[in-house]
């Protein structure tokens, strides 16, 4: 896991303040995870987590608190670097139980007329 910061930028403020407090605590807690840290000049502060598959996730942590930036670390650590898959519709959904309101049919209007008109009679 890479920390990048950048040492006059107002945005790694945050950033700044969690590699003096937090990561080193955050990096005991963690002895799996190898941890760099590196200045990268006039951009904003980035976490970049490399996973063993060979992806890459990266989070931008600018103007975030310190509290905020170690929720996004443990984030990335616990992610499994797989890409996120869409959850697709698998077609109708079936109950067991009946419908409350019943199926609908044109037959179920008084006198076959609703508010739009006839349309049992086109």
């Amino acid at each position: 896991m890479d920390f990048h910061y950048c040492d006059w930028a107002g945005s790694s403020k945050g950033m700044k303040s969690f590699l003096q407090t937090t990561l080193p605590s955050f990096a005991r807690a963690n002895p799996s995870v190898e941890v760099t840290v590196s200045p990268r000049p006039s951009t904003h502060p980035i976490i970049r987590a490399s996973y063993i598959n060979g992806r890459e996730k990266v989070v931008c942590v600018r103007n975030l608190k310190p509290e905020e930036i170690l929720e996004k670390a443990t984030l990335l650590r616990d992610a499994s670097g797989e890409k996120l898959k869409k959850r697709r519709k698998l077609g109708i959904v079936s109950s067991d139980n009946q419908s409350v309101r019943g199926v609908w049919s044109p037959f179920h209007e008084p006198d076959g007329v609703r508010k739009g008109g006839d349309f049992l009679n086109p």
